[in-house]
């Protein structure tokens, strides 16, 4: 028997830096839309479940996604200071699955197959692997703060594609089961599956001009929406 999956997307009414992106409108539908449309063409998973504080997602949501599992997140799990590891936990408290993949709205780039590649890597690999977290490898010449090579050395002008690779957390796929999250608070377990997306999927909205910028290339790579 397989294991039961449950896609979580977490999205709040309000948002500071783009005023109500969750729901803009994104090559003519609302911003949440695709990602939604794209979990629910991914066999592996049971159950797409949006957590939301917005009548608006849910509004929408009813119309044109009604086999979605809404969730109301309560009103002290709103506030944009609030860990998102307390909002699954919440989330997991109503929502019975073997595991959990949590994504966001804000990937609209992140493609059904993409998922589908992540979810059958993890159960294939399992227990091997106890989590699964998506990232972006990094190829470019980092410091820090007191100007101290990060992964390279000064002396040693390497070409940036000859560098080792570094990798950047990407927000675009959790995977984790319940005991990991209670355990550990946290959507990484103790031995986490390092899963690599290209750059232009895992485009992630954060500031305006990232909308535009992920907007216009989903139009060039689905000019039908």
């Amino acid at each position: 028997m397989k294991p039961s999956i449950a896609a979580i997307v977490p999205m709040r009414h309000n948002s500071e830096r783009v005023p109500g992106k969750n729901y803009r409108a994104f090559n003519g539908k609302p911003l949440f839309h695709h990602i939604v449309k794209n979990l629910l063409l991914v066999e592996a998973i049971g159950q797409v479940v949006i957590d939301t504080d917005s009548p608006t997602v849910m509004e929408y949501a009813r119309q044109h996604f009604p086999q979605v599992l809404l969730l109301e997140r309560p009103a002290h799990l709103r506030d944009g200071s609030i860990p998102m590891n307390d909002v699954l936990l919440n989330i997991i408290g109503q929502v019975q699955a073997d595991f959990y993949l949590q994504t966001h709205s804000t990937n609209p780039l992140l493609s059904a197959e993409t998922i589908s590649r992540a979810v059958n890597l993890f159960l294939k690999h399992y227990p091997i692997y106890d989590s699964l977290f998506s990232v972006t490898r990094l190829q470019t010449r980092l410091w820090d703060q007191l100007a101290r090579a990060v992964n390279h050395n000064p002396a040693i002008l390497l070409r940036t594609q000859d560098l080792p690779p570094i990798y950047e957390e990407n927000s675009c796929i959790y995977l984790f089961s319940k005991a990991i999250l209670l355990e550990r608070h946290n959507r990484v377990g103790h031995r986490p599956y390092l899963f690599e997306i290209a750059k232009e999927e895992a485009l992630d909205i954060d500031e305006e001009t990232d909308f535009l910028v992920a907007e216009m290339v989903h139009r060039i790579k689905y000019p039908n929406g």
